[in-house]
């Protein structure tokens, strides 16, 4: 009998952990969700949302564009209808293919002889497309027709600045967040420099978050749910690629700072080459104590966490720091990396310098976001960008090189108006980042700006 004793354990064990899963799978289901949406109003705002961000509703948004913008964005869309036309005409040559018929107000069709309607009167649809629409109202008509016919996402966007001011641009899913920061580039003539970055606020949660340069922007703003007062900003962060300007910070982290600061450009160039220029990259080996926020509570708990390639991994109660030993606390694969914003109040967090660890498409609490808090902000500069090198891997480095690649031009402009200057010329004034420094404690934290920032003293707008 004990054997068949042991086998029923077996199985109650598998139910109740079978259970469990699916329990736990239904709770992130639901907090994914939006509350008191129903399933009219979620199409209907997935439709909307595939079109703008930042605006109340679409044609505020064109509106917004830029003329050169729309003309671009109509040119483009025009292009795709052209060459879908053959594929969807040809089966019903001489016949109406009723895929592609326009909507039933706009197949009204006139006489080969009629005369164009006199001015003042109502154009169709139908006859704006048979003709080049000539104001910004017909042109904004017709791109709502077709955008909703358009198979690819587009986004138009309204990024704000540091200054209060806004840009509008068009994005379509294609495009990398780089491709998007030239862009800004010629729209704001800044320096170009490496520090230049786009970044999403999340007031509800008081974070943010620095987009990655190969990423496409599409997809992370797609997970923003509806009625989100989420914002994109264009901001200088200097710590963006501070894991190649100061490698030593990261790859020599146990070393005390005389050792760090007597570290010059070419063991920095080395360091660089041995942990990203090869065949593997290789992740900081770091390791240390962190405060844990328990779930559901506002109590922070210490706990050891190692780094690996593959994720955060931390020591349970009553075991050694040996590899067999450790728990897996995050993999990196559906998550991201996000810092706060006030959180010892918030949350009642021992320091102000915590980063939270979440899937993207959680945007409000949730017991499914981690929480973890550094004793000092120079502890958080090493975990939040150890772990950006773990995630991302060489893509990050090929990122600093594409970026130091744009910004060469402009440092050549940047010397050459030096010259000027001390010739006692005045160059054209214009946007410029910050200067990075080269030592960790110049790295001061940077939490999220306010979410409606004031216009700095004694700065114009882009």
């Amino acid at each position: 009998m004990l054997p068949c004793v042991k086998d029923r354990e077996k199985m109650d064990d598998i139910d109740a952990m079978f259970t469990h899963l699916l329990g736990e799978m239904d709770h992130l289901s639901q907090s994914l969700k939006t509350e008191g949406d129903s399933p009219e109003a979620d199409s209907a705002a997935q439709t909307e949302k595939t079109f703008s961000i930042g605006f109340n509703d679409l044609n505020e948004s064109l509106n917004e564009l830029e003329d050169n913008d729309l003309d671009a964005l109509m040119a483009d869309l025009e292009s795709k209808s052209a060459a879908q036309e053959p594929l969807t005409s040809e089966p019903n040559i001489g016949g109406t293919n009723d895929q592609t018929a326009p909507p039933a107000t706009t197949q009204k069709h006139e006489p080969a002889t009629a005369l164009p309607p006199p001015p003042g009167t109502d154009v169709s649809c139908g006859d704006m497309q048979t003709r080049e629409p000539q104001t910004k109202a017909e042109k904004i008509k017709l791109a709502l027709e077709k955008l909703k016919e358009a198979k690819m996402r587009k986004l138009i966007v309204k990024v704000l600045m540091s200054d209060g001011s806004s840009k509008t641009l068009m994005v379509d899913e294609r495009q990398s967040v780089r491709e998007v920061l030239d862009k800004l580039f010629e729209k704001t003539h800044c320096d170009c420099s490496t520090v230049w970055s786009l970044c999403e606020t999340n007031p509800e949660l008081l974070i943010e978050r620095t987009f990655e340069d190969h990423e496409y922007l599409v997809e992370p703003l797609s997970t923003w749910t509806r009625h989100s007062e989420n914002k994109i900003y264009f901001l200088p962060r200097p710590q963006k690629y501070v894991m190649f300007t100061d490698p030593q910070i990261f790859y020599m982290w146990k070393k005390d700072k005389a050792a760090l600061s007597a570290i010059n450009q070419q063991a920095k160039d080395i360091l660089v080459k041995e942990n990203f220029g090869g065949s593997t990259l290789i992740v900081p080996d770091l390791e240390g104590t962190l405060y844990l926020k328990e779930d559901g509570k506002k109590v922070w708990k210490p706990r050891y966490f190692v780094l690996r390639a593959s994720g955060i991994y931390y020591v349970p109660k009553g075991k050694t720091k040996s590899s067999t030993d450790l728990a897996c606390f995050v993999h990196f694969e559906k998550i991201n990396i996000y810092m706060t914003k006030n959180y010892k109040q918030k949350y009642r967090a021992p320091t102000n310098f915590c980063f939270m660890l979440k899937h993207p498409c959680i945007q409000k609490d949730s017991p499914y976001i981690k929480l973890l808090c550094c004793d000092d902000e120079k502890t958080l500069v090493l975990w939040v960008n150890s772990i950006r090198i773990a995630k991302y891997g060489t893509a990050l480095y090929k990122n600093y090189q594409a970026a130091m690649k744009r910004a060469s031009p402009t440092k050549t402009l940047q010397s050459a108006a030096h010259k000027e200057k001390s010739s006692g010329h005045t160059p054209q004034p214009g946007l410029s980042a910050p200067k990075t420094a080269n030592h960790t404690e110049d790295y001061e934290y940077e939490p999220p700006p306010d979410f409606i920032p004031p216009p700095p003293p004694e700065r114009t707008s882009l």
